[in-house]
């Protein structure tokens, strides 16, 4: 645990409606002080950090993540997903289970858990499969899960087909207070598609990807939250339809959330056609630059993700969504892939792309600077709406809570090169794009483990979960 003094920045803190300019004061890994009296109270040896200028808000959440461990660190590992979390302002991550073997047992968590207090820079979160081996047969032990110490439960990257087995799973899930995460995909719809299903779809030659894949599911989660009570969030959504049914049961009072990643609501499908025809056709006004615009070819498998990119008429719902609070969160769905993955025909690369890095910089362009949202609700859909959603102590500078802060340039022109990045992989859409907007520094129960200015650091912070 660490003590700092932070001076001079904008602080701004939405779960207590705070936004001033203001000192920061953390004292053994806790807030310590906030306001005038911060620095009387700090020790005259105190380390200090001079934020004048800069950001200051509670820490990043990220609820929508892959590390890759265990089994797949040639992708990922988490001393290296953490490293490049901290870098994009990431105070605390949620992993997802579709590992090898699945996070669907008491033992991987313990193993997750052990790795991450030894070796991540930032707070590391479980969440445990719904189903054995996330192969949507038979339920996991979630009574268990949860003992272990899982902050929800999901089959990411699969999604349960049978609707009986998906009840059982959300009564079982109210029983131990858990959210059930949904990514939603009806496989029968679906298919083997691999882009959205449109003009661009037949133009390309490429196996089309319904939007009905997505919705079908969506309202069918609907239908079950109603039935069962228990919170269902829907990952990564896509479709302006799906934007569409969430808000409208959520007037109605059900329990139902989604999130939106930043590459949905900044790229279209027509990026598969290329560079040329994207900022042809889609492009005005996605980014401020002040050279050349980046490059990339037909086909490039750095735009293949699942869900895939949809159309211009998606993106702008989920900017709607996210403008009038249907969509409360964001979150990056971090998903790296080995470059050899990546370099082979389109039908055949695995959808996913990095993301810790670049979904800060690219929200505050595509929500901040085009005035769809306020600084203080795009913090929120960071900071405190999860921490809300998935019952953390975290997302507040409350007295008392954990020295967990961001610290980020809203202003801060740069360009984002993908060689540049911490991630074990690269596979962005991103390469070479004008940024506006960064995070300057990260700070960890009072620890800066990230400082533009100097390094990363890599340290044990005991990251292990308390529950």
């Amino acid at each position: 645990m660490s003590s700092l003094l932070i001076t001079g920045g904008r602080v701004i803190d939405p779960a207590n409606r705070f936004d001033a300019v203001a000192d920061v004061l953390v004292e053994n890994g806790k807030i310590s002080a906030l306001g005038a009296d911060a620095a009387l109270k700090a020790p005259t040896n105190i380390e200090r950090f001079d934020a004048k200028g800069l950001v200051v808000c509670p820490g990043l959440i990220d609820i929508h993540a892959h590390l890759r461990e265990p089994g797949q660190s040639s992708k990922e590992t988490i001393a290296t997903g953490s490293a490049s979390a901290a870098r994009g302002g990431l105070t605390s991550v949620i992993c997802m289970p579709n590992t090898s073997p699945a996070i669907d047992n008491a033992g991987t968590v313990a193993l997750i858990r052990e790795k991450a207090a030894r070796e991540a820079s930032v707070n590391i979160f479980v969440a445990g499969a719904i189903t054995n081996n996330i192969a949507g047969e038979e339920l996991a032990p979630i009574g268990s899960l949860k003992k272990a110490g899982v902050i929800a439960i999901t089959d990411d990257g699969h999604c349960i087909q049978n609707n009986e087995l998906m009840r059982r799973a959300l009564e079982y899930a109210r029983m131990f207070d858990l959210v059930v995460m949904d990514h939603c995909q009806d496989y029968s719809m679906v298919s083997d598609g691999v882009i959205h299903e449109g003009y661009w779809s037949a133009a390309l030659g490429l196996r089309g990807w319904p939007a009905l894949g997505e919705e079908l599911i969506v309202e069918r989660n609907i239908r079950l939250a109603e039935l069962t009570g228990t919170h269902i969030h829907c990952q990564h959504l896509s479709s302006a339809r799906s934007v569409d049914l969430i808000r409208e049961a959520k007037k109605k009072g059900i329990r139902i959330s989604g999130e939106a990643c930043p590459h949905h609501f900044t790229l279209t499908d027509t990026t598969i056609a290329g560079s040329e025809k994207f900022w042809k056709e889609d492009g005005k006004g996605l980014i401020e630059t002040t050279g050349e615009l980046p490059q990339w070819p037909v086909y490039d498998t750095n735009f293949k993700m699942n869900p895939p990119l949809r159309t211009a008429a998606d993106r702008a719902a989920l900017i709607e969504g996210l403008a009038d609070g249907t969509i409360e969160i964001i979150s990056s769905d971090h998903a790296p892939h080995c470059d050899y993955e990546k370099e082979v025909e389109f039908d055949y690369a695995p959808f996913g792309i990095t993301g810790f890095e670049s979904e800060l910089p690219l929200s505050l362009m595509q929500l901040y600077h085009t005035k769809k949202l306020t600084l203080s609700a795009l913090i929120e859909k960071f900071t405190s709406a999860p921490a809300r959603l998935l019952k953390m102590d975290k997302g507040t500078l409350n007295k008392g809570a954990d020295g967990d802060i961001t610290i980020f340039d809203p202003e801060k022109r740069w360009v984002f090169k993908a060689d540049e990045t911490v991630s074990k992989s690269k596979n962005t859409p991103f390469n070479n794009w004008p940024m506006r907007g960064k995070a300057v520094a990260t700070i960890v129960a009072g620890k800066i483990v990230w400082n533009e200015a100097g390094s990363m650091v890599v340290s044990n912070i005991n990251a292990a979960i308390t529950v």
